[in-house]
């Protein structure tokens, strides 16, 4: 039987548990998170395939579970993903916070002993950048360039973990140098409409997951964007658009042959729906439910990004199944 524990029902978790009860191949999806009314409400509007589960971080796991899905604040992510790990279950991630990336490595000695994938940073960026660089790399015969910039948020825990990424020192990585400036230059990056162009700043989330994943590289950044502003009807209602419109540019620099070139993918979606499918997906794909979907040869065990798990023309297609849908960017690339 194939059995996902979800645990978060903010944003991202509710997108990915549409998703999931949606899976033909998943047979049960247990449903945890502090407010028990609401994943009550939760799984009566899902049917009958999901059901609440009696489950905190730090709890065992419940019987029958065949992967764990994460969409919670750093500190409680990394917990249940502990609880996983020693309970020889695979689990998927959502987060992307610095300190929450570092946790979850130091499970990959755990995880290669138990024989399961923890797989790091589901959502938009760290996840499915990660995979698109792949992507973008067996393009080219060689890279040596990764440069990832992300705009939007989805919901509070995601809106929050922006805020310490932003706040904190930016790590880039510069001919084998880790950099951490103070503060790092904000760079104009055109994301197609309706986002358009914003000031992205270099952060720390998710560079260490590309340096990993792709050996020899000589520079690699990572880019967030500013919040967006609440709106005055926000303001009054107490409410903020942080299920807004996101989006995600990567920009890999190689060779073809003696050529330097550029390959520039990208993708634009509201931001819970797009981090929510990731987690969805590769939820399923460790409980069993998406056997056609090819894990990277000696890469099925371990604490991992996803660009290092997953081949990517498999589990593109999949997201495009489903409505998250990756192109190429035209114009000009800089550098």
């Amino acid at each position: 039987m194939t059995a996902v524990l979800l645990v978060g029902t903010g944003a991202v978790g509710v997108c990915a548990a549409r998703q999931l009860v949606d899976t033909p191949g998943l047979e049960r999806l247990l449903i945890a998170g502090r407010d028990h009314a609401r994943v009550q409400t939760i799984t009566n509007a899902l049917g009958e395939r999901a059901e609440p589960a009696p489950f905190a971080p730090g709890d065992a796991l419940p019987a029958g579970v065949t992967a764990v899905a994460t969409a919670l604040p750093p500190a409680l992510d990394a917990a249940v993903a502990g609880s996983a790990v020693a309970a020889g279950v695979p689990v998927a991630s959502v987060g992307d916070d610095e300190h929450a990336v570092t946790a979850l490595l130091g499970l990959d000695a755990g995880a290669r002993d138990a024989g399961i994938a923890v797989a790091i940073g589901c959502g938009l960026a760290p996840g499915l950048a990660d995979v698109l660089a792949r992507h973008a790399a067996g393009v080219l015969d060689r890279i040596d360039e990764v440069h990832v910039a992300r705009s939007g948020v989805a919901g509070p825990t995601s809106r929050a973990s922006l805020r310490r990424a932003r706040r904190g020192r930016p790590a880039e990585w510069q001919d084998g140098v880790w950099h951490r400036e103070r503060r790092g230059a904000a760079e104009l990056v055109w994301f197609p409409d309706p986002v358009g162009a914003r000031e992205c700043e270099p952060v720390a989330a998710g560079t260490a997951l590309l340096v990993a994943e792709f050996s020899g590289l000589r520079r690699a950044t990572m880019r967030f964007d500013e919040l967006p502003p609440a709106s005055i009807a926000e303001t009054l209602t107490r409410r903020r658009a942080d299920d807004s419109w996101g989006a995600v540019r990567v920009e890999v620099w190689g060779w073809q042959g003696q050529v330097r070139a550029p390959v520039v993918y990208g993708v634009i979606e509201r931001t819970a729906v797009a981090a929510g499918t990731v987690l969805a997906v590769t939820a399923a794909r460790l409980a069993g439910a998406l056997p056609t979907l090819p894990l990277r040869a000696s890469h099925e065990h371990g604490a991992q990004g996803l660009g290092a798990l997953l081949e990517p023309p498999p589990f593109l297609a999949e997201l495009a199944r489903r409505g998250v849908k990756a192109a190429v960017f035209e114009g000009v690339a800089v550098a």
